[in-house]
């Protein structure tokens, strides 16, 4: 097997050498080139396609079929990291036709299964390689051998990268009256961001462009089409996270015209409570909301070719735990309780009133001449004290006189 070597890439051809007999003709000295093609990053726990491109073939006279058939490709490949199902199952590669010894270039597929532990990367290492035709009576091979020490690399995870499905969206798309349909098709770029984190906002950028004459129209006469529009993307892989959703301004919407999409692109935003590895495809889009997440639309747009589109990874770091404080009680607490050294200071002054007193009372009187804290009535208090003392002792006076006297 060839000997791994670093190849980030999500493309790499093998140079193979085919050996005389079989249904397909061998030109000696003359290698087959097949190339690998896999997305750009990949998600750990999940599948993706490997795509096997075989060039233009030959067939020998005696294996011109009669009817239509198609090559079959089956091709011995180790991946590290992950596995590949029904290895030893020849896969339908380019369409052979009837009674033609000429064999357009075409691709097999196969299925690719990443290792939920796997990390970094996954590598696919190509081996034999076995070339018969579909409808053969026999088992027939050209058989092919390779010599190359590469490997394709696919990086997992990387936030960015894109599956090997369509980018074209095919919508059907209904409004404003449940008769105004139309079949819509957009080309749709979807750009991941590299910092997402746990708990925080982060955004996903889309900018749409029209297929020729499959453009979305505005309606001739009735209601009037808000320049809005709100597109969405679909998310799998993260447990909480399933949608984006964002709102661009398409610009000026004429009756019976095109309704032109934003030139720039724009932010579909979502917020991930739990890190981790998600796949990402567009979805609906809707024309012409009033509401801020773009329900009740004038015009709803709905995917058709869901299971055929492009797909994206992306991956939500865990973060730091900095911003943790800002939304718990350890941040809260010196606000909530820095109130108690004054409630506690107010109290201490409560239990010793008698020592304020005698601190202010001086004061007071010499700046008033009145009595301090006692306020302009304690003059009243102390004219009646002094009232109440000289009585006692008049009347201890008469008292004692009476006692002599008996």
């Amino acid at each position: 097997m060839a000997t791994p070597t670093t190849a980030f890439a999500a493309t790499k051809t093998f140079s193979y050498t085919c050996q005389t007999g079989g249904p397909y003709t061998v030109t000696t000295g003359t290698p087959l080139t097949v190339t690998l093609t896999a997305p750009t990053s990949v998600t750990a726990g999940q599948t993706f396609d490997l795509t096997v491109g075989i060039p233009t073939l030959t067939l020998a006279t005696n294996s011109v079929p009669q009817t239509a058939t198609t090559v079959a490709v089956n091709l011995a490949l180790t991946p590290s990291g992950g596995t590949v199902t029904e290895p030893t199952t020849p896969k339908p590669g380019a369409a052979i036709t009837a009674n033609q010894a000429a064999v357009p270039a075409g691709n097999a597929t196969y299925k690719v299964a990443v290792n939920s532990t796997t990390t970094g990367k996954i590598s696919l290492d190509p081996g034999d390689l076995k070339l018969g035709v579909t409808s053969a009576t026999s088992a027939a091979t050209t058989n092919c051998t390779t010599t190359s020490t590469e490997v394709l690399d696919v990086p997992i995870g990387t936030g960015g990268g894109g599956g090997t499905g369509t980018d074209l969206v095919e919508y059907e798309c209904v409004g404003p009256e449940d008769s105004d349909v139309q079949d819509v098709e957009i080309k749709v770029e979807l750009t991941m961001p590299t910092t997402a984190k746990v708990n925080e906002q982060f955004a996903i950028k889309w900018k749409g462009t029209y297929t020729t004459g499959k453009e979305l129209k505005a309606p001739t006469t009735g209601q009037t089409i808000p320049a809005k529009i709100f597109a969405y993307a679909s998310l799998t892989g993260i447990t909480g996270l399933t949608s984006a959703t964002g709102e661009g301004t398409t610009g000026t919407i004429t009756a019976g015209s095109t309704i032109p999409l934003p030139t720039t692109a724009f932010d579909m935003k979502t917020t991930a409570s739990t890190a981790g590895t998600a796949t990402v495809k567009p979805a609906d889009v809707n024309f012409g909301a009033n509401t801020a997440t773009g329900n009740n639309p004038a015009i709803a747009c709905k995917v058709q070719n869901a299971t055929e589109l492009k797909s994206y990874t992306l991956t939500v770091g865990s973060g730091t735990t900095s911003p943790s404080p800002t939304t718990t009680s350890p941040t809260a607490s010196p606000t909530t309780t820095s109130p108690r050294p004054t409630t506690t200071r107010t109290a201490t002054l409560t239990v010793t009133p008698s020592k304020t007193r005698k601190s202010q009372t001086p004061k007071a009187g010499a700046d008033t001449g009145a009595g301090g804290t006692m306020g302009p009535d304690g003059r009243l208090f102390i004219l009646t004290g002094t009232g109440l003392v000289a009585a006692a002792a008049i009347g201890g006076l008469v008292m004692r006189r009476r006692s002599v006297k008996g």
